[in-house]
């Protein structure tokens, strides 16, 4: 059986989310031999605008470099939540304000 997982993280530009998503795939593809993409989506602001990131892991060789089956998303924002009803979602009700 061969394994897959594809996850997305998604929030506001500035939260390192892309910066993740990389450090995700390239461990997996360089320490545990799999094959790994990564694929990324923002907007034009430098920090704010809408982020996201994607990375597929498998054993097999991937064809499509986009999550199509999302295992595991990661919502930095309520924004997002809001998008994605269909999944269950594990909610931290604690805001952690920082100054």
């Amino acid at each position: 059986m061969s394994f897959r997982y594809e996850f997305r993280l998604s929030g506001s530009g500035g939260q390192g989310l892309i910066l993740a998503g990389k450090i995700l795939a390239e461990a997996a593809a360089i320490y545990d031999d799999k094959n790994a993409t990564q694929s990324q989506s923002y907007g034009p602001e430098a920090r704010g605008g809408s982020s996201r990131s994607e990375v597929i892991i498998s054993d097999e060789e991937i064809d499509y470099p986009k999550a199509v089956n999302i295992d595991l998303l990661l919502c930095f924002t309520q924004y997002f939540q809001k998008l994605y009803q269909r999944i269950e979602i594990i909610f931290n009700p604690f805001y952690i304000a920082y100054n």
